[in-house]
């Protein structure tokens, strides 16, 4: 048994050692804080979308941003998308389970507006149908995947893409990655 703790510790390690050494991905993450806080500068609003522990890595983040991170500070305009079960079970039920987010997107969000979508395989169809929607918009999309960004890969202006298959592996790197955002963007706004 603590063979196996320490191997799954280490997978863990493993995956973010490989984080940290990609320049590429450390300058992209830079680039979605610029993008995000400039985006609350403009009096834009952030989003999220996920399924399962997706959705609720998505609520998470949120209210990092709604609520607080570090700094007793004024609340940021951000939400989940799936936090409303009276209109995702009648979307689901009237029209189907992948619009659930694309009609969402279609009716709230706004030019300049950014919207992550958190799917681990990157080929969730409500995220892609979503993405498709924020594109039409003018909506920044953001995608957070597992290591080959899936269907995805196509429709983020950002995508981070864990470099893993292995599903719990690739949500706590998307919790780390969106809690370093939500930090450094709580530092340059509130600056």
């Amino acid at each position: 048994m603590m063979s196996r703790i320490k191997a799954i510790i280490n997978e863990s390690i493993s995956v973010k050692t490989v984080l940290v050494q990609d320049q590429q991905m450390l300058v992209k993450i830079g680039q979605i804080v610029d993008l995000v806080t400039e985006a609350f500068r403009q009096g834009n609003r952030v989003y999220f979308c996920g399924n399962g522990g997706s959705a609720a890595d998505a609520q998470h983040l949120a209210a990092e941003f709604s609520g607080r991170f570090y700094k007793n500070r004024k609340a940021l305009p951000a939400e989940a998308l799936h936090c409303n079960t009276s209109y995702l079970t009648a979307v689901a039920n009237d029209y189907s389970y992948d619009e659930i987010y694309a009609r969402l997107v279609d009716g709230i969000m706004n030019s300049g507006d950014v919207l992550f979508g958190f799917s681990t395989s990157g080929n969730s169809g409500n995220i892609i149908k979503a993405f498709e929607v924020a594109k039409t918009k003018g909506v920044v999309t953001i995608g957070f995947t597992g290591d080959t960004g899936g269907k995805i890969r196509e429709l983020c202006d950002y995508l981070i893409n864990i470099p893993t298959g292995i599903t719990p592996r690739i949500q706590e790197s998307h919790i780390m990655v969106g809690h370093i955002i939500c930090e450094l963007v709580e530092e340059k706004f509130f600056a």
